[in-house]
């Protein structure tokens, strides 16, 4: 690749990556917003039913989102019944996030969001299963911490 094509929008993989983060976004937008949630607070819930009764820092750490951003956020599921926000009894500074039984019932109306979503991508679940596979990985690798030679 010459040094004109590295700068060229088409050959940059974080555009890649960004543009299809969003229109993944818009693809599960129309049955979230039937469930009344955002993609964002619909990943924390997800999080949440995988494991519940969590601090926020845990939370944040799962989601890879600061405090700033999952605050407001877990504010506006409180507001929508769906979770709780309680101090913990042994740690005062830590902020424990619980599922309400509001928040267990829309894990059962959650559960096909998924398929609809992929249902008209075109692409076979190993193909999906594969994709998803790389991108943890991908992830995984920004996270690891650099060797200093």
């Amino acid at each position: 690749m010459d040094r004109d094509d590295m700068l060229t929008l088409d050959n940059q993989m974080c555009f890649a990556l960004y543009a299809c983060s969003r229109e993944m976004t818009k693809l599960y937008r129309p049955f979230l917003d039937e469930l009344g949630i955002t993609y964002t607070q619909y990943v924390a819930m997800l999080a949440l039913w995988e494991r519940d009764d969590v601090t926020v820092k845990r939370l944040g750490e799962r989601l890879h989102l600061d405090s700033g951003t999952l605050t407001p956020l877990l504010k506006k599921l409180e507001a929508a019944g769906f979770v709780s926000r309680a101090r913990d009894a042994q740690d005062e500074r830590n902020v424990r996030i619980r599922l309400t039984a509001s928040g267990e019932q829309l894990k059962e109306r959650a559960c096909d969001v998924p398929a609809k979503a992929f249902c008209g991508l075109g692409i076979s679940a190993e193909e999906a299963k594969d994709l998803r596979d790389r991108l943890r990985s991908l992830l995984g690798r920004i996270h690891q911490p650099t060797m200093e030679a």
